[in-house]
């Protein structure tokens, strides 16, 4: 890893060497800088200082970005066991519980194993009828020239399909109710020892802890009276739910209704919003750049002639995947990963504490002209041809993470993007609103701030 030659390596008494960074701010370090504008921030960063910096918070809280593929691969593939998740992802484990997301060691190799067979890839390919089906029905409800919020259409959208897929359970009339309860829990600030002011965590609808509790509530009392009901009939009806309620440790131990809880909760959250998300902005990109969105149609024409896709279909549909996937190089879903260091480790030149928090942004990554090119900010789906892919280093991409941890649903999220995005655009032109703010949001996700108005065409 290089250094940066105006900044100077930040060195400790007990001999640990940080990374450069920006001299803190009196008592609130960078916290104020840092919520302001995350995504700004963070590219300056990189720019400013090169393959990592080190940040200060409030108090003597240290966060080390790094900002090299070959530190990412480090990280999460050659040394995944020294590096735990659950404190970085505070907000995920409050919603989640102990999902895979949240848990580490041991414990998230069981669990991972137990929920696998939930994964496997038949099970995952006989969910494609039921994803195109459930867009054909949003499709029926749109008419040309009317305006949707793409953002919210996607949302409810996943939402259905992912409760169908996990629980056998139509949320035709529950979708909205559900989708503003993941709002009010998605919108909770994501690490509280980041905000430059306290909250106020008073359990009222006047408070973002208020709206927080509000939406767990609801979602809790929706998934724990659906691992009830199954409980209650043993009915088998093939879907992830019941998987997980039959699964069985290397011990013959099952799930307790609190584990299959947090793994469905996971699920459920993770099922839907990435796959939301990576949508939306894909009808973003593409109605930013209509020759790009023209060689999309040309292809799902050629190839499905208006039919709806199948699972078989995939495989011919090529520029389709490279669209998604260039889409989420832009506006990665997942716009960080973080990891705690579980003893000392020394990285390129720097060695760092046991407990440091280090941060590896997807979104500075994937943006990175030095590794994309001059043109790293335009949108190029022709960068993933499978023919003549540009040739970027391992984790200079990395949607999913990587090593271990890897997103569990990545399959299931890949096929119901292309699935969806095939039906969609067969039918529909979306075209943003001219004048309409078009603002990442990075909470745990990257949402558009304001959503997505589209005029339907």
């Amino acid at each position: 890893m290089t250094t940066v030659t105006t900044q100077t390596q930040m060195q400790t008494a007990q001999g640990y060497t940080y990374p450069p960074g920006p001299k803190p701010k009196p008592i609130i370090g960078a916290s104020f800088d840092f919520s302001r504008s995350p995504l700004q921030y963070v590219t300056r960063l990189q720019r400013q200082y090169g393959d990592a910096a080190t940040v200060q918070f409030m108090g003597d809280f240290k966060m080390v970005f790094l900002f090299t593929p070959a530190a990412v691969r480090y990280v999460l593939t050659e040394h995944p066991r020294d590096f735990t998740s659950r404190e970085v992802n505070y907000t995920l484990t409050r919603l989640l519980g102990d999902g895979l997301l949240t848990i580490d060691g041991d414990f998230h190799r069981s669990q991972r194993r137990m929920v696998q067979p939930a994964f496997h890839k038949k099970r995952i390919e006989s969910y494609a009828a039921t994803m195109v089906q459930h867009t054909e029905e949003m499709l029926a409800g749109w008419h040309t020239g009317e305006t949707r919020d793409i953002a919210m259409e996607m949302q409810t959208l996943t939402l259905r399909i992912v409760a169908k897929t996990l629980f056998d359970v139509d949320l035709r009339d529950d979708s909205d109710q559900l989708g503003r309860a993941f709002n009010d829990v998605i919108l909770f600030p994501n690490d509280r020892r980041l905000s430059w002011k306290k909250l106020l965590h008073l359990d009222t609808p006047l408070t973002p802890y208020g709206r927080y509790m509000r939406g767990k509530r609801k979602l809790d009392e929706t998934i724990f009276g659906i691992i009830a009901q199954r409980r209650a009939t043993k009915e088998d009806t093939g879907d992830m739910l019941s998987m997980l309620l039959a699964s069985q440790d290397e011990d013959a131990s099952e799930m307790t209704d609190q584990q299959v809880r947090d793994e469905t909760m996971t699920f459920f959250a993770a099922g839907h919003e990435t796959t939301s998300n990576a949508l939306a902005w894909t009808f973003y990109l593409l109605s930013e750049h209509p020759a790009k969105a023209e060689l999309l149609r040309d292809e799902l024409d050629r190839v499905l002639g208006g039919r709806a896709p199948t699972m078989d279909d995939l495989a011919h549909l090529p520029y389709t995947d490279m669209v998604i996937k260039e889409a989420m190089r832009l506006f990665p879903p997942a716009w960080t990963i973080g990891r705690m260091a579980s003893q000392d480790f020394t990285i390129g030149n720097y060695h760092l504490p046991k407990g440091q928090v280090v941060l590896m942004p997807q979104w500075v990554m994937h943006r990175n002209p030095e590794i994309w090119g001059a043109d790293a900010l335009a949108f190029r789906p022709e960068r993933f041809d499978p023919q003549h892919a540009q040739e970027v280093p391992q984790f200079a991409y990395y949607p999913f993470g990587g090593g271990p941890r890897m997103c569990i649903g990545m399959p299931f999220a890949q096929m119901e993007a292309r699935l969806l995005l095939a039906t969609i655009a067969q039918h529909f032109r979306p075209r943003l609103v001219p004048g309409f703010p078009v603002v990442p949001q990075p909470n745990i996700t990257l949402r558009p701030k304001y959503g997505l108005q589209m005029t339907l065409h």
